[in-house]
């Protein structure tokens, strides 16, 4: 922002010619008067000259000009021989006052000192050093008035006088005594009183001085007195700097250096008056008008008037709202110049001119992708939150930007409008937009080894291509090996599928599962249409609607202490999920809640045919309660209704306990048990969680409760609740928490584990 100010009048130049003109008759008479001198030699000393005689306005007579030779060397210069005074004439420093031996003897003190050394004369050089202002001391006021003399009172205003200097001197020793080595400094700003005082939000000053205060930043840093007061003299020009800011052209900002008595530290202060605030006189938003119809709500936009404190803050907001404004209606092409601020001081005023260039209106066109290989501009339409004919708006092609980024494909992208055809009169033009982006590596491996209490070692590695059926279409192949668990999987995936934000699903899954509470031999083919959220485009609402066609092989606890063969279901399922995310944060949320709903109606053949639900419902909630603290909960129901825990394959019943269910038991251990005290699962279940998240830059500690119980019947009852305690560890990563949590039961079952250690990425919920 330009800021130019308007010269006062200036009277100078004035004086000087009239003081000029005054001297120059009598000058010129001077030289007429004084006869020429005789050639006098430049080296006779001043002391060999007659006492009375004084030398004329010139000393050496010299020749012609013309005839010296500018080549020939010059005379030696003579030698000259100064006497050093010895200072006993040389009046007191001001502020200062004279020795007492300086004093008439009829005015010299009682007691003699002998203090007249170095320290006897303070010098504005220590003043400067030790960053105190030196007090000039006020000439006697009584001074040459008849009487002053006589009584007790010069005696008492020397005395007074004495007091301030050694005050001073005293405050300068204690400044020394600290300077011998690390200074410690507390900032105090103090606003003087004044008129316009109630114009500054001093909060909010003092809030935005200490975030660029010199003094603070280095606060940690050692220093000695004279760096401390080299920051001070920056925090000074910077108090300056942002009265200006704030419309305060007239301020005055004093700092002093004192020491906080009792303690190794000094006290800076800043005594800031700001004077009188100025205001704007006229704002010309020049060129304006050529918006058209739109310039009222243009200028409404700006959001100051004449009269308005000349605040750049606001200025540059102004601006910067005038220009999305203009962006937001249909002005692609839109442009501000540089706020230009000419100040009046004498009239206290600011005279504000902000060039506005519209560049014509225009509707959206279509979408130009410069590389087909990744996105074609068909496909790049259809994400496109615009369609062809709209107004544009530099919004919806920011999300457009946003959107294409989400997909996973490019790392860079860029979008630039480009004129079709240019505006006719009143009839807008057409822009297309340019897309060009640069693809990010489009295939991962990946692998991952870990160990969890009751589900023993697991190691999983899978393989994708994130554009192998083009456009968005994904193939990830997924194995798993464990201890528990053996599994193979296909998927398919296409994002953004016929609608932005769409992602259609399909898999094939084969399976084996051995655990404690079942085995299963699963051959699953399911597809999806969902809503999906993700970390760009945090959702509040997501859904999910699917079908699964499940061919399984399976035998509970129970049947294998009876010695039962396996039973072989076949299972058809329509899931269907709804969820509400309130949170500020998808991978670690600290304020907010999050709710959803599950139901899976399903009809099973297996000796018979059985219909069922399956209905699951999760709540969490999240509030901070300090900069560092956050408390979070979490609720778990479900419940299957329409048929008995035995008439249901055992892998699609309710299960409880583990790392992201109830730390401290161990994986599904929790509820009924058979004969082996292995779980058999339940058709009711109830869960909840308490944490309290505390962190420390980079890493926190989570201790948490949690509790749950799986019941044979469909409705839980909360009876018979199990308990579960620990704390955690968290890291805090660029792309989400690291977890680690140790747990241990409050009331076990027989056979329960007294540890449950539980890793992975994310907060347990």
């Amino acid at each position: 922002m330009r800021l130019a100010d308007r010269a006062r009048p200036a009277k100078a130049g004035t004086l000087v010619t009239l003081a000029f003109g005054c001297a120059w008759p009598a000058l010129a008479q001077a030289q007429q008067a004084d006869p020429p001198a005789e050639a006098t030699s430049i080296a006779t000393p001043p002391e060999a000259m007659p006492a009375d005689s004084a030398p004329g306005p010139a000393d050496v007579q010299v020749d012609d000009p013309l005839s010296i030779d500018p080549l020939a060397p010059l005379d030696q210069l003579p030698g000259m021989e100064v006497e050093w005074p010895d200072g006993s004439d040389i009046p007191a420093w001001p502020g200062e006052f004279a020795a007492d031996d300086a004093l008439p003897a009829d005015a010299q003190p009682a007691e003699a000192s002998d203090s007249s050394t170095s320290d006897s004369v303070a010098t504005e050089a220590d003043d400067m050093r030790d960053g105190l202002a030196t007090t000039t001391a006020a000439a006697d006021a009584d001074e040459g008035v008849p009487g002053a003399e006589e009584g007790g009172g010069r005696a008492a205003r020397r005395a007074e006088r004495q007091a301030e200097r050694e005050a001073r001197r005293a405050e300068r020793q204690a400044l020394r005594e600290i300077d011998d080595g690390d200074v410690r400094y507390r900032v105090t700003v103090n606003f003087l009183p004044s008129d316009d005082l109630a114009e500054l939000d001093q909060a909010a000053f003092r809030n935005r001085f200490g975030s660029l205060s010199t003094l603070d930043r280095l606060s940690d840093e050692d220093a000695n007195l004279a760096q401390v007061n080299r920051r001070a003299r920056d925090d000074n020009d910077l108090i300056d700097t942002m009265l200006r800011v704030y419309g305060f052209y007239d301020g005055d900002v004093r700092n002093s250096v004192t020491r906080i008595e009792g303690e190794d530290r000094v006290a800076l202060t800043f005594d800031v008056n700001v004077g009188p605030i100025y205001r704007l006189a006229s704002i010309d938003l020049a060129g304006l008008d050529a918006v058209g119809v739109d310039v009222p709500a243009a200028r409404a936009a700006f959001g100051m008037k004449a009269g308005d404190a000349a605040n750049s803050d606001r200025i540059v907001a102004g601006r910067l709202a005038v220009l999305t404004s203009l962006l937001e209606t249909g002005f692609p092409f839109a442009q501000t110049g540089e706020p230009d601020l000419v100040i009046d001081h004498e009239a206290r005023s600011g005279a504000l001119t902000i060039a506005v260039t519209p560049g014509g209106q225009y509707r959206f066109g279509g979408v130009i992708a410069r590389d087909d290989g990744l996105f074609g501009s068909r496909h790049l339409e259809r994400i496109a939150r615009f369609d062809r004919g709209d107004t544009f708006q530099a919004s919806d092609m920011d999300d457009l930007r946003r959107a294409i980024l989400a997909t996973g494909l490019v790392s860079t992208v860029t979008l630039t409008p480009v004129a079709a055809t240019q505006p006719m009169g009143s009839e807008p033009g057409t822009v297309d937009v340019a897309v060009e982006t640069v693809a990010a590596p489009l295939r991962t491996i990946a692998g991952e080894v870990g160990y969890g209490t009751g589900e023993g070692y697991r190691a999983e590695v899978s393989w994708e291509h994130r554009n192998f059926f083009p456009p968005e279409g994904l193939v990830r192949a997924r194995a798993v090996g464990g201890t528990q668990e053996q599994l193979i999987n296909l998927v398919y995936r296409r994002n953004n599928f016929i609608k932005r934000d769409r992602v259609l699903t399909a898999q094939i899954l084969a399976s084996n599962i051995d655990r404690d509470a079942f085995e299963a031999r699963t051959f699953l083919v399911a597809a999806s249409l969902e809503r999906q959220t993700n970390l760009i485009f945090q959702k509040k609402w997501t859904w999910s609607l699917g079908a699964e066609l499940v061919l399984s092989d399976e035998r509970d606890s129970r049947a294998r202490i009876v010695g039962g063969a396996r039973r072989t279901f076949f299972i058809a399922a329509l899931p269907t999920a709804l969820t509400y995310d309130g949170t500020d944060n998808l991978l670690d949320p600290t304020a907010g809640f999050r709710l959803g709903g599950r139901i899976s109606p399903e009809y099973s053949l297996q000796s018979g045919s059985k219909g069922y639900a399956r209905i699951q419902i999760d709540g969490s909630y999240y509030r901070p309660v300090s900069g560092r603290i956050v408390l979070a909960g979490r609720l778990r129901l479900g419940s299957t209704i329409g048929a008995n825990r035995f008439d249901i394959a055992p892998s699609r019943r309710f299960y409880a306990g583990g790392g992201g269910s109830v730390r401290g038991f161990g994986f599904q251990a929790i509820g009924p048990r058979d004969g082996n005290n292995d779980p058999i699962g339940g058709n009711g279940l109830a869960e909840f969680s308490l944490e309290a998240r505390v962190r420390f830059g980079d890493f926190g500690i989570v201790p948490f409760f949690d509790a749950g119980n799986v019941y044979e019947g469909s409705t839980p009852d909360f009876s018979g609740i199990r308990y579960g305690a620990g704390i955690g560890v968290r890291y805090y990563s660029s792309f989400g928490p690291l977890r680690l949590d140790v747990g241990t039961p409050i009331n076990p079952q027989p056979g329960d584990s007294r540890i449950g250690v539980y890793i992975s990425l994310g907060q347990a919920f």
